[in-house]
């Protein structure tokens, strides 16, 4: 994995009568770590969506390892998302109804890629290992986080969207999540695009980019 991963090029986006996206274009290399901040409805959220295949931009163009994927239909997209990407909500969207070992391995099973031995290597490393057969409700909002973060990196996908990783924790657990998220980044060669709010945490990824009433300030 080297060189030029995700490009966002010249993306325009709208909910109705409501400009989110005005021509923002960015590029992410493999390995590199990027900061999305920017204020409340400035589009962060928004572009973190259209990066990972989840909706399709007005116009403009985005590419995922030399892929458009703005020009695929939802099914292509999703095979695209399932292969290239792993998606790292605010809210962990765990599957209430799968245990802790069946939500890390979900999407690497649906990509074809599940590898137990690297599943349990994660597990291990982001403390969950003793909490396998446990289903999401009986765990903290700190372990589920490490549970989704688990679940994006076990198909050892290229490119990694994180959307406010560390939003609904506290500061200590937010900070141990972050670092562990980051080490395991490092360590597969994945690039990263995190939004956050907080210039600390920001300040931990190797660039920052600012997004400003739907373009890049």
């Amino acid at each position: 994995m080297a060189g030029n991963l995700l490009h966002i090029n010249d993306v325009h986006k709208a909910f109705g009568d409501v400009r989110v996206l005005g021509g923002v274009s960015l590029r992410l290399d493999a390995g590199e770590t990027v900061a999305l901040t920017g204020e409340s409805g400035s589009g962060k959220s928004t572009l973190l969506h259209l990066a990972g295949g989840l909706d399709r931009p007005e116009t403009g163009t985005i590419t995922v390892q030399g892929t458009d994927i703005s020009t695929q239909d939802d099914a292509t997209r999703a095979e695209t998302r399932r292969a290239s990407v792993g998606l790292i909500f605010q809210q962990f969207n765990l599957v209430p109804s799968l245990s802790v070992a069946a939500n890390i391995a979900l999407q690497a099973r649906m990509a074809g890629r599940h590898d137990a031995d690297f599943a349990g290597s994660l597990a291990e490393r982001l403390g969950l290992a003793d909490l396998l057969s446990r289903y999401p409700e009986q765990l903290s909002g700190g372990q589920q986080q490490r549970v989704a973060i688990a679940r994006a990196l076990a198909g050892r996908p290229a490119l990694i969207l994180a959307d406010e990783p560390t939003g609904n924790l506290d500061e200590e657990t937010g900070d141990t999540v972050l670092s562990l998220l980051l080490d395991l980044v490092a360590e597969t060669g994945a690039g990263l695009l995190m939004v956050t709010h907080s210039p600390r945490l920001a300040e931990r990824l190797s660039r920052r980019i600012h997004l400003s009433r739907g373009q890049l300030a």
